[in-house]
């Protein structure tokens, strides 16, 4: 007979889906300094912008182009934009990295990953609660941005539609569902970053080398990305659609990249998740 078995004869109401309880996970992140410190760093952004332009002027393009960031202070809607334009590439990945890369190898690091598997929480039940909750965390700090940007850039600019670039403006109503979409496809094309981090959280001891591990490796994407002789290459790095968004900020909405970048970061991703389900299953866990 099984050890499970046993277990499961002396101890007649456990359940293994009612173990590590979404709800518990998700407290514990949320009381963490890191949490707490990612969030503040998140919510000043806006804030920062708004003092820079007070500063040193009205933001212009070069050679008299018009950018996102030379339209932040046309309204709201436009301080927002203009904190997803400066941050998608870097700021948001962080926190994406951190709350995903944290997951496992934060356990382990504490010596408490054994005593957790001997509750006994089956091994795929703590993988998919600390994933959900992680994934939870990471769309709640991209969303945290462009919400604060919003009040802060109503507050400073006053309540407008949104500037387009390419000439235009759009409605109030119209630019809030462009924004959330904006925010939507952000979190997907994200998604590799994630499961590149959480795989690498299940094979590591170190919270730290996990994150910086997914960090560096975006970076290394974005290089290159950069990289013009590879050609047609590019289109399979997640990093080469990862401003794809703003085509949901033209007059009429262009979805082709998006859907490719979409396509792309999510492949990658179901990849990544399951080396890191199969790899843990069969790993000997002694921290």
């Amino acid at each position: 007979m099984s050890s499970l078995s046993q277990v499961t004869e002396v101890a007649p109401g456990y359940r293994a889906g009612h173990t590590l309880p979404l709800r518990v996970e998700a407290v514990r992140q949320l009381r963490r300094r890191r949490t707490l410190v990612m969030g503040l760093v998140l919510a000043l952004l806006p804030v920062v912008l708004v003092v820079a332009f007070a500063i040193g002027g009205a933001p212009e393009g070069r050679e008299n182009r018009v950018t996102l960031m030379t339209t932040a202070t046309a309204s709201g809607a436009n301080l927002a934009a203009t904190a997803l334009f400066v941050s998608a590439a870097f700021l948001l990945v962080v926190p994406v990295a951190l709350f995903c890369g944290d997951t496992v190898a934060s356990e382990a690091s504490w010596s408490s990953l054994r005593y957790l598997l001997a509750a006994p929480v089956p091994r795929a039940r703590l993988l998919v609660s600390k994933l959900t909750v992680a994934l939870v965390f990471s769309a709640a700090a991209m969303v945290l941005l462009p919400l604060v940007a919003l009040a802060v850039g109503t507050v400073a600019y006053g309540w407008g539609p949104l500037r387009m670039p390419t000439g235009g403006e759009l409605p109030v109503g119209d630019a809030l569902v462009r924004l959330a979409l904006v925010v939507l496809y952000i979190f997907l094309s994200q998604l590799v970053t994630a499961a590149l981090a959480f795989w690498l959280s299940t094979v590591t001891d170190a919270p730290l080398g996990a994150v910086g591990g997914a960090v560096g490796l975006t970076i290394v994407g974005n290089v290159l990305d950069a990289v013009t002789a590879l050609g047609s290459w590019r289109d399979f790095l997640p990093a080469h659609w990862q401003f794809a968004w703003a085509d949901a900020l033209q007059p009429h909405m262009e979805w082709g990249g998006m859907v490719k970048g979409v396509s792309v970061s999510v492949a990658y991703a179901l990849v990544l998740v399951a080396f890191a389900f199969r790899g843990f299953g069969r790993k000997d866990v002694v921290s």
